[in-house]
């Protein structure tokens, strides 16, 4: 049975999508920004934007009933490449048991403000 998670990012209600579906075992988070969804706010520095879309992706992992650690597949999207390091540590660290498949792609994003943005798959163990 499929289940849709919602974190009430205005983003979900205006383009009509979840923060993650669940498929089973499976769990699929959608691109998600450094954005505090409960302020709407969001960092300049590339690096604090990282970790609080980690933040908002464990999150919902967690409604799903899996974390980080359960994370097979990861995508990181940059406008500019250059900030991707700058978010090394902050990845590192999350990523540090799970070590997924990963990939990273520099393209524009929908908000200048946004400096990184991550998609991750997840299957529950």
């Amino acid at each position: 049975m499929r289940k849709h998670i919602s974190q009430g990012s205005p983003f979900e209600a205006a383009i009509g999508y979840s923060r993650a579906v669940v498929e089973g075992d499976w769990i699929f988070v959608a691109g998600t920004t450094g954005f505090d969804y409960a302020t709407m706010e969001i960092a300049e520095d590339p690096a604090a934007q990282a970790a609080q879309a980690l933040k908002n992706i464990g999150w919902a992992l967690g409604q799903a009933g899996a974390s980080l650690d359960d994370v097979v597949r990861v995508r990181y999207i940059l406008p500019n490449g250059d900030d991707f390091e700058p978010c090394w540590p902050a990845l590192r660290s999350a990523f540090a048991t799970a070590k997924p498949a990963a990939t990273m792609i520099v393209a524009g994003l929908a908000d200048p403000r946004m400096k990184i943005e991550i998609e991750v798959t997840a299957r529950k163990r």
